[in-house]
C-alpha cells in the first residue's frame, strides 16, 4: 500500500455509494475537550419486570408478549410504515409528494434480558439468523413490497429504546434511497466488468489482507477502503449469493459465527459494550433478476477514541462530504488484534 495513504490528507472513492470520502491521518493527535458519553456499564437481569419485550410482559401498545424460548417477531406497535395507509397524491413541480405503505416487524432475538448478539452462543444466532430469512422470504412474497430492510440499533448511543436484545425488519413498497444507489452503481459495475462488484472487491481486499478483519469458511468482515464510521465494516458472503433467503445452511452456518465473532470483538476494542447500526442489505423484490447484486452487511459504530468519546457527522460532513481522521489499515489492525 502506498504509505502517504496513512500519513497524508486524501480522498477515497466509495464505488458502492458513488461518492468521495476524505481521510485525515494527520488529526489523530488533535487533542479532544469536546462532550464525551457516559461509559455503558452491562448489569441488566436476565429478566426485567419492566420490560415490553421480556416475556410475559404487557408491550408498550397493551398486546401481551407470549411466554417465548427462542426468537419472538410481531408487529410493531408503532410501525413507521402502515400497509392500507390512504393514497397520497401530491405533485407540484418542486413539492412532490406520494404514499408509503409498508410492514414494520419486530424481531427478539432471545427471551433473555441481559443478552447481546455478542453473548449469544453461536447455535442461537444462527436461530436469528434463520427468522431473518424466512421473514425476508414471507415479505418478499407480498406483491405491494419491494424491499426488505432488516436491521439492528444496538445501544442508548444509536437511539435503542429498549436495551433487550431485538432488531427490526422494514418491508417497503418502494426501494429505499441507500439500496437504490446501491443498486444503481453494482449495475453499471456488472454491465461493464461482468462480474458482481463486492465478490470483486472482496477478491482484492483478501489478496491485500490490510483491511480483513476476520473470516470463516463462508464469510469475511473488512473495514472498507472508503469507510466513513472509525470502526465501520463490512461483512461480505465468499460466495455469490443475492439474499438473505438464497443462504445455504453453510452459509447460514458462516454467518451466524462471523456475527459472534465480529460483535464479541468490538466489545472488546474498548472493554465496553459497542452501540451500533447494522443492517442487511439483500437484493430488492422488485420481480426482476438481480444477476448485479451481492448480499452484504453493514456495521456503523460511532465509537472514535474510546467507550466515551464518539464520532459526530456535523460541520464539513454535512455540508461537504464524509470524513474520518483514523484510517481504515488502523482501525482494521486494531479489530484484528482483539480478536486473536
Amino acid at each position: 500500500m502506498n504509505p502517504l495513504l496513512l500519513t497524508t490528507p486524501h480522498r477515497r472513492w466509495n464505488p458502492l455509494r458513488g461518492e468521495w470520502v476524505l481521510v485525515s491521518p494527520h488529526r489523530t493527535q488533535r487533542p479532544w475537550q469536546g462532550q464525551t458519553e457516559d461509559a455503558a456499564v452491562p448489569q441488566s437481569p436476565q429478566y426485567d419486570p419492566s420490560c415490553y419485550l421480556c416475556p410475559g410482559n404487557p408491550r408498550a401498545g397493551g398486546e401481551q408478549t407470549p411466554h417465548y424460548t427462542g426468537t419472538y417477531v410481531f408487529t410493531n406497535d408503532y410501525a413507521a410504515l402502515k400497509p392500507d395507509a390512504e393514497t397520497i397524491t401530491e405533485d407540484d413541480g418542486l413539492l412532490h409528494a406520494e404514499t408509503e405503505r409498508g410492514i414494520c416487524r419486530v424481531l427478539c432475538f432471545s427471551p433473555r434480558h441481559d443478552l447481546t448478539l455478542a453473548t449469544m452462543d453461536v447455535p442461537s444466532i444462527r436461530g436469528v439468523v434463520d427468522v431473518w430469512a424466512g421473514q425476508e422470504a414471507e415479505l418478499a412474497a407480498n406483491p405491494g413490497i419491494r424491499y426488505v430492510q432488516i436491521f439492528e440499533n444496538r445501544g442508548a448511543m444509536m437511539g435503542a429504546s429498549n436495551p433487550h436484545p431485538h432488531g427490526q425488519i422494514w418491508a417497503t413498497e418502494h426501494i429505499p434511497n441507500e439500496p437504490a444507489t446501491e443498486l444503481r452503481t453494482q449495475k453499471e459495475y456488472f454491465a461493464k466488468h461482468g462480474e458482481t462488484m463486492l465478490h470483486a472487491y472482496l477478491q482484492k481486499e483478501l489478496e491485500k489482507g490490510e483491511r480483513v478483519v476476520a473470516q470463516n469458511d463462508t464469510w469475511v468482515v473488512v473495514i472498507p477502503f472508503w469507510a466513513v464510521w472509525p470502526f465501520e465494516t463490512l461483512v461480505l458472503p465468499r460466495d455469490p449469493v443475492a439474499s438473505m433467503r438464497a443462504l445455504s445452511e453453510a452459509q447460514r452456518d458462516g454467518l451466524a459465527d462471523i456475527l459472534k465473532t465480529l460483535t464479541a470483538g468490538y466489545n472488546r476494542v474498548f472493554d465496553a459494550p459497542f452501540p451500533y447500526s447494522m443492517g442487511f442489505h439483500p437484493a430488492p423484490c422488485d420481480g426482476e433478476e438481480h444477476p448485479e447484486w451481492q448480499l452484504h452487511a453493514h456495521f456503523y459504530p460511532p465509537l472514535l477514541r474510546s467507550a466515551t468519546v464518539r464520532k459526530f457527522m456535523v460541520g464539513f460532513e454535512l455540508l461537504g462530504c464524509p470524513q474520518r481522521d483514523i484510517t481504515p489499515e488502523s482501525a482494521a489492525a486494531t479489530l484484528r488484534n482483539v480478536m486473536r
